[in-house]
Formats: structure tokens, C-alpha cells, sequence
């Protein structure tokens, strides 16, 4: 059984146990969080697909720890005219486990 969510604007197939990293969320480590935008459903027999989303369904998750990325490089440049601008940026998430979908 798998589950689709949305949360940050991105889309996550999750199914129960799976840990995966999310854009970041303003709880605590150990908390419940609980997804309410699901967009689809699938157990073995059928498959629930929403319009966007499904009613009455819910993931619900534990937070286990907010972190930042790899950094990534942003690197400008433009020839002949001595300009160069060199940054860095690491996106914060929050690494969550599915606990159910129901």
C-alpha cells in the first residue's frame, strides 16, 4: 500500500515505514505531523485517485530531525568584463517516517 502526498509543493510517494526527506516543517523532533493533501491511494485491490485531492484520507508522520543539504554553488559570470559572483546554498528539510495511511 502507497500512498501519494503533497506538502511544500512538491509530490512524495509514500508507503508505510519509508523515511523521506521533505521540504521544511515548522514542528519539533518527535512530533506527529499529519498530511492531509493526499492525492492518491493504492492497496492491492483498488486504486483511490482524487480530484485534486482525496476526502477523509490522512498520512500522518514523525519527525526525526531538521537538516540542511549539500551545498550547491551558484556560480555568475560574464567575459571580458572582470565579473564574477560566487555563492553557496544549502536547503534546510525535515526527515520524516510514514507511521500509517488510513
Amino acid at each position: 500500500m502507497y500512498a501519494i502526498i503533497e506538502t511544500g509543493g512538491k509530490q512524495y510517494r509514500v508507503s508505510e515505514g519509508t523515511v523521506c526527506d521533505v521540504e521544511k516543517l515548522d514542528t519539533g523532533i518527535g512530533e506527529e505531523v499529519v498530511f492531509d493533501k493526499v492525492l492518491l491511494i493504492n492497496n492491492e485491490e483498488r486504486t483511490e485517485v482524487g480530484k485534486p485531492y482525496l476526502t477523509g484520507r490522512k498520512v500522518s508522520a514523525k519527525v526525526l530531525a531538521h537538516d540542511k543539504g549539500k551545498k550547491i554553488i551558484v556560480f555568475k559570470f560574464k567575459p571580458k568584463k572582470n565579473y564574477r559572483r560566487k555563492k553557496g546554498h544549502r536547503q534546510p528539510f525535515t526527515r520524516i517516517i510514514i507511521e500509517k495511511i488510513s
